[in-house]
């Protein structure tokens, strides 16, 4: 495994550890009213962790089974254009996202009920893996950072095996920085309080925005990558 391969992953794996399941509703669980109970939150992060895990598993040996047969297509000339294409009409799209006006503070009340049932004294855990799969499951059609990790440990020349494993390491980054704060929010939590509250009412006014950030960054990593591919950079550096 290369270092470009593993910078890739890293980069991706922060990405998704911003995303509305892995931050904002473990921020929003932490700021609900009463007395903090970490180990509701920790179910709901070994939750969507081990969710997003075993739907890389299926598809990482989904593309196992078919890689031998899709590799001849995906290491053609075509192929690699039309990835550049799609890198970059991704980058323009994040740009014209990007330039929409924040909305004011909002909160989705059903989220919010969610969010205090859960983290009452009454709630089971199955209304925390709810919560956790609820958020999975409304973050589906946006996993393409998770879904660009899974395509390139998918070509990547590494056994099964290590591949989930990387994998695994890939969703522990994932909920890293929510269990971060959560320390934070246990040892020193008048420090943090107000900081969890500001990244909370960022978070919520500048999803677009937040979208549009990760849209880009995916555009440039499958543009560069076609350009690496299609020696462009090769042959630019000649024509200079």
């Amino acid at each position: 495994m290369d270092a470009a391969l593993i910078g890739s992953l890293v980069v991706l794996a922060v990405i998704d550890s911003t995303s509305f399941g892995t931050l904002l509703i473990p921020i929003w669980m932490m700021l609900a009213p009463g007395r903090l109970q970490p180990a509701r939150l920790l179910v709901y992060l070994a939750t969507v962790a081990v969710f997003y895990l075993v739907i890389g598993v299926v598809l990482l040996f989904g593309a196992a089974v078919f890689l031998d047969d899709l590799r001849p297509a995906l290491e053609s000339r075509p192929f690699q254009v039309a990835q550049l294409v799609f890198g970059i009409g991704l980058l323009g799209f994040a740009l014209v996202t990007g330039r929409r006006r924040p909305t004011g503070d909002t909160e989705p009340g059903r989220l919010v009920r969610w969010r205090e049932r859960a983290m009452t004294g009454q709630a089971s855990s199955k209304a925390l893996i709810g919560l956790a799969l609820a958020a999975v499951t409304l973050e589906a059609a946006t996993m393409l950072p998770y879904l660009a990790a899974i395509g390139l440990l998918g070509a990547a020349a590494l056994t099964l095996p290590a591949r989930i494993a990387i994998l695994a390491g890939y969703c522990a980054v994932m909920i890293l920085p929510a269990l971060v704060l959560l320390a934070a929010r246990l040892g020193v939590a008048e420090r943090v309080q107000p900081m969890l509250v500001a990244v909370n009412r960022w978070m919520a006014r500048n999803a677009a925005n937040t979208t549009a950030w990760v849209v880009g960054i995916l555009g440039f990593l499958f543009a560069s990558d076609a350009a690496r591919q299609l020696e462009l950079f090769e042959a630019l550096s000649k024509a200079i």
